[in-house]
C-alpha cells in the first residue's frame, strides 16, 4: 500500500501583503511534498490563507472596503505569490469557506462536550497585531510609554465576556507528548523553549470574542465569534475532510509536518495540540518552526522601505536560483540576512560555475567527440566506483536530512558529490583522453552523466525547471525522473539533445 505524507505551511495571515518570509515557508514545504512524490509516497499538500480576527477587520475598514472583499482580493494576492514561486499546493483553504465554518463548528461543539469550554470574563493586555493576550511580565514599556508585547506589538487592557478552553488541564499531557516524541517540535531550541514555557504553568484561554464581527460565530452563544487561532489552526483537519470519517482526504489526517516560523510555533505545538487533544483528534506529527530573514542584516520593516517581495527577487535573479538561495543560505531553524552579494555569489560560484558548468563541460564533450550518444560504461577504475557510490548514496542521504528539515544540510550533501564530480574530470582530463584512450575517455564521460542524473534527480524539489531541462539533457524519460527509476540505467547509445547551459551567470547591469 502506498504510504501517504501530508505536508501543510501556515495559513496567511490577510492584514498585509505577501513577502520573502510567506515565500520562504512555502518553498520549503514545497521542498518536502515534491521530495516525497519523487520518494513513491501519495502526498497531500495544504496553503492557504487565515481571513479573520479584528486584525483584518480593522486593515479592512483602513482599506474602506469590507472584510470579504478584502481578503477575496489579498488572498488572491497570496495565490498568486505561491503559484509564481513555483509552490505545488494540493489544496488551497481559505477560512472564509463553509466548508471551514461548518469544520469548526464541530470542533467546538466536540470540545464544549468534553467539557473544556466554559464562560467567564477575560481581562488582560491583549495585541491586535498578534490577536493574543500576554501576561504583565512579558511587556516591555516603549519611551512613549506604550506598553509591547515580547513581538513589539503595542498592548491594550480589554475587559470582555469570553468562552475559555481549558488549557490548564492539558500542561501535563502536552508534557507527555513531547517527552514521548521529542521530535514533536523542531529544532531543538524551539522545544526547549516551548517545555520551559509549558513547565511553567498554563492558563486557561480566552477563545471567544464579543468585540468585533468579522469570525465564525460560537454555536448557540449569540454576539460570540471564534478566537482567529482557534479557527485557523483547525484548517489542518477541515482540508483533510472533518467531521466528514468518509472524506476522501481524511485518512491523511493526522499531518506528518507543520512548516511554520518562529513567531506562531507556540500556537502550532501548544494550543493545537491541546484542541486535538480535547476533541478526541489525533495530532500531528511533527511541528517545525524555521527562522526568519533580515535584509543586509537589517530587520524586515515598511518604515525602512527594505521589505522584500519575492516574485520581484525572481524577475531579478530567476525562480530556481531564488529557491536554492533561501533552503542553502542559512539553516532552516535560524535566522539569515540576504544581501544581492550573497544572492549572486550563491548563482555564480555554485549554480553556474560548479554545477552548470560541470554538466555543460561533460555534455559537450560527449557531443563533440562521440556524436551526442550516450557510451557504454566501462571497466570501473577505483575512482569510478568512489564518485558512483557518492552519488548512489545521495537519495538515502538527502532523504534523512529532509526527515528532519535541514534543508541546508541536504543541499550540502549534494554539493560535497558536485565538487567531488568536478575533481573527478579535472583529474581524468577526458579532453585529454580523446587522443590517447577514447574507449576511457567514453567510460570517464558515462560516469559523469550517470553522477549527474543521480544529482538532478534529487535536486528536483530545489530546483524543479532547472533541473528538468537538465534531465532532458541527459535523456532521461519524463516518466522516468522518480528515485525508483534510478536503478535502471540509461540506455547506451542513446542519443542526447545539443547541450545548453542551465545556470547563466548573473551579470550586473552595466547601467
Amino acid at each position: 500500500m502506498t504510504q501517504r505524507f501530508y505536508v501543510t505551511t501556515p495559513i496567511y495571515y490577510v492584514n498585509g501583503a505577501p513577502h520573502i518570509g510567506h515565500a520562504y515557508t512555502s518553498i520549503a514545504t514545497d521542498v518536502l511534498a515534491r521530495f516525497k512524490r519523487l520518494d513513491g509516497f501519495d502526498v497531500f499538500f495544504l496553503t492557504g490563507t487565515d481571513e479573520h480576527g479584528q486584525k483584518v477587520a480593522r486593515a479592512a475598514a483602513d482599506a474602506g472596503t469590507d472584510p470579504q472583499s478584502f481578503t477575496d482580493k489579498v488572498s488572491a494576492d497570496f495565490r498568486d505569490m505561491s503559484d509564481k514561486m513555483g509552490v505545488s499546493y494540493d489544496d488551497w483553504i481559505r477560512t472564509t469557506e463553509d466548508r471551514h465554518k461548518r469544520s469548526c463548528t464541530e470542533l467546538w461543539k466536540r470540545i464544549a462536550a468534553a467539557g473544556h469550554i466554559y464562560l467567564g470574563h477575560y481581562e488582560g493586555w491583549y495585541a491586535v497585531r498578534d490577536e493574543a493576550f500576554y501576561d504583565a511580565a512579558e511587556l516591555t514599556t516603549a519611551p512613549d510609554g506604550t506598553r509591547l508585547a515580547p513581538t513589539g506589538a503595542p498592548v491594550a487592557w480589554v475587559r470582555e465576556p469570553s468562552y475559555f478552553f481549558r488549557l490548564s488541564a492539558f500542561q501535563e499531557p502536552l508534557l507527555k507528548l513531547y517527552e514521548d516524541q521529542p521530535d514533536f517540535i523542531l529544532p531543538a531550541g524551539a522545544r526547549n523553549e516551548l517545555l520551559s514555557f509549558v513547565r511553567g504553568g498554563l492558563r486557561d484561554l480566552s477563545i471567544s470574542r464579543t468585540s468585533f464581527t468579522w469570525g465564525i460565530p460560537v454555536p448557540d452563544a449569540p454576539g460570540h465569534v471564534m478566537y482567529v487561532w482557534l479557527d485557523a489552526l483547525n484548517n489542518y483537519v477541515t482540508a483533510c475532510g472533518f467531521p466528514d470519517p468518509d472524506a476522501p482526504r481524511w485518512p491523511f489526517w493526522p499531518a506528518d509536518v507543520h512548516v511554520v516560523g518562529k513567531d506562531i510555533i507556540r500556537f502550532h505545538a501548544v494550543y493545537w495540540p491541546a484542541f486535538l487533544m480535547a476533541a478526541g483528534l489525533p495530532l500531528p506529527r511533527r511541528v517545525s518552526s524555521h527562522g526568519w530573514w533580515t535584509v543586509a542584516g537589517e530587520k524586515m520593516s515598511k518604515s525602512l522601505g527594505n521589505v522584500l517581495e519575492p516574485r520581484a527577487l525572481v524577475a531579478t535573479y530567476g525562480l530556481d536560483q531564488v529557491r536554492y538561495f533561501l533552503l542553502r543560505e542559512k539553516p532552516f531553524g535560524g535566522d539569515g540576512t540576504i544581501s544581492h552579494p550573497a544572492v549572486v555569489s550563491r548563482i555564480n560560484v555554485e549554480l553556474a560555475n560548479e554545477f552548470g558548468n560541470l554538466a555543460q563541460r561533460s555534455l559537450s564533450l560527449i557531443a563533440r567527440n562521440l556524436g551526442g550518444a550516450l557510451p557504454a560504461r566501462g571497466d570501473a577504475t577505483a575512482e569510478d566506483r568512489e564518485l558512483l557510490a557518492a552519488a548512489a548514496a545521495l537519495p538515502d542521504v538527502v532523504r534523512g536530512l529532509l526527515d528532519r528539515q535541514v534543508f541546508h544540510e541536504a543541499l550540502e550533501a549534494v554539493w560535497q558529490v558536485v565538487r567531488a564530480a568536478n575533481a573527478y574530470i579535472d583529474h581524468q582530463a577526458p579532453w585529454a583522453l580523446r587522443k590517447t584512450d577514447m574507449a576511457r575517455m567514453g567510460a570517464v564521460l558515462r560516469v559523469l552523466v550517470d553522477v549527474l542524473r543521480v544529482m538532478a534527480t534529487v535536486l528536483q524539489p530545489f530546483m524543479p525547471g532547472s533541473m528538468a531541462r537538465l534531465l532532458d539533457q541527459l535523456g532521461v524519460a519524463a516518466e522516468a525522473r522518480d528515485f525508483a527509476a534510478l536503478a535502471v540505467p540509461l540506455a547506451d547509445g542513446t542519443v542526447l539533445p545539443a547541450p545548453a547551459g542551465v545556470f547563466p551567470r548573473y551579470v550586473e547591469d552595466a547601467a
